[in-house]
């Protein structure tokens, strides 16, 4: 929750400029004859104004700091186990011009209520020794409020609990669209996936109420019921490696300024995650472009930390961020009474998982959440 600045800030246009040649820089613009990305990339350059951005930090670290109580609360409650760290999380500098960048963000977190701490090379190394072999190391930003975890082992275990309480999960289906009557949703069309089933066919869903949570793919399936949801997806990479030296790899959460990677420790394995490609709705693994962003991973990892993970036998993913030109997510009530939205957390899933779902619940019954955040249909 303490590292949620948005991409839209008056530095990002000019780096976007700067990396549209690469095709492992951080942010990756592909252009599209798509009208939804030159609407989305119109809406993103407004958001990058100096007052723009630090109404969206405050949002982000507000939504950020309910989420987190709301996940500790829930975590207290089930005992899920998830590899779970709280050890904090360090965002590492490769240069002093970065580090100096980053301590004007660590000060503009401060100023909303959030302990980052602006750390020498030698304080980062107190913090994770492993880092001794990064020679470029200068220095860096640190939370120790904040904590890791696998996201996947969470969600899983979360559904089990769920489904002992009565829930009803459709697992390999289809969601086809919805139809709306006298000015609600009326029904939900479903099918099983093809694959899984081949010889299905499609039934619907009806409700009192429905919650529109699809990700990337919430802004083109509401489109039909005349709701124009500015998301958009952002492939993102991720390489799990198994660890040949445990007892040198990080413990600590770490952000790679350089490289906008994130390094997570599960276990004994070590998740390198990042980028962000604005290339529509692509999750191949085997194109070029994608080919070059996977060995990017592992060539960072490397310099990072040499000989300590097996980059021989990496599991790479790809997956769609929903992104608003903002990063602010949509939640709360949309324009028909009964379909509520949650959606468009971008980079901010996991971080801000727990306190979205919380938060549309207590709107659905008829309660404000207890924090200050623009929820869509309220005043």
């Amino acid at each position: 929750m303490s590292f949620c600045e948005p991409w839209a800030h008056p530095a990002a246009p000019l780096k976007v400029l700067k990396w549209l040649a690469r095709d492992d820089s951080p942010l990756l613009f592909r252009p599209q004859w798509d009208l939804h990305q030159w609407r989305w990339a119109l809406a993103f350059l407004g958001q990058c104004t100096r007052p723009a951005f630090e109404r969206n930090v405050g949002q982000l670290v507000a939504l950020g700091r309910y989420s987190h109580e709301s996940l500790r609360a829930l975590v207290n409650d089930t005992g899920i186990a998830y590899h779970r760290l709280e050890r904090g999380i360090l965002h590492v500098f490769s240069s002093q011009h970065d580090l100096d960048q980053g301590a004007a963000g660590a000060a503009l977190m401060r100023h909303h209520g959030v302990d980052r701490r602006v750390l020498s090379r030698d304080e980062v190394l107190a913090v994770e020794p492993s880092l001794r072999r990064f020679t470029a190391l200068a220095g860096g930003t640190y939370t120790p409020s904040d904590e890791s975890g696998d996201a996947h082992e969470f969600t899983q275990a979360l559904a089990r609990r769920c489904a002992l309480r009565g829930a009803r999960f459709l697992f390999s289906h289809d969601v086809l669209g919805f139809d709306a009557a006298g000015g609600e949703v009326a029904q939900v069309r479903v099918r099983p996936n093809a694959a899984v089933h081949p010889d299905a066919t499609p039934f619907a869903l009806k409700a009192d109420a429905y919650v529109a949570a699809l990700g990337s793919y919430t802004a083109p399936l509401l489109r039909p019921l005349g709701l124009w949801l500015n998301i958009y997806p952002a492939k993102g990479y991720s390489a799990t490696l198994p660890l040949l030296q445990p007892h040198d790899a990080s413990v600590v959460s770490l952000i790679d300024d350089a490289a906008k990677i994130a390094i997570s420790r599960l276990g004994d394995s070590v998740r390198i995650a990042g980028t962000a490609e604005m290339a529509g709705y692509d999750t191949r693994l085997d194109t070029p472009t994608a080919r070059v962003r996977c060995r990017a991973l592992l060539s960072r990892y490397a310099t990072l930390f040499p000989g300590v993970a097996d980059l021989s036998a990496p599991h790479f993913w790809a997956g769609l961020r929903p992104s608003t030109p903002s990063n602010r997510p949509c939640i709360g009530r949309s324009r028909l009474p009964n379909l509520w939205l949650n959606t468009g957390h971008g980079t901010l899933g996991w971080t801000h998982g727990a306190g979205s779902g919380r938060a549309l619940a207590e709107l659905i019954s008829g309660v404000r959440p207890g924090l200050d955040f623009g929820f869509i249909g309220m005043s």
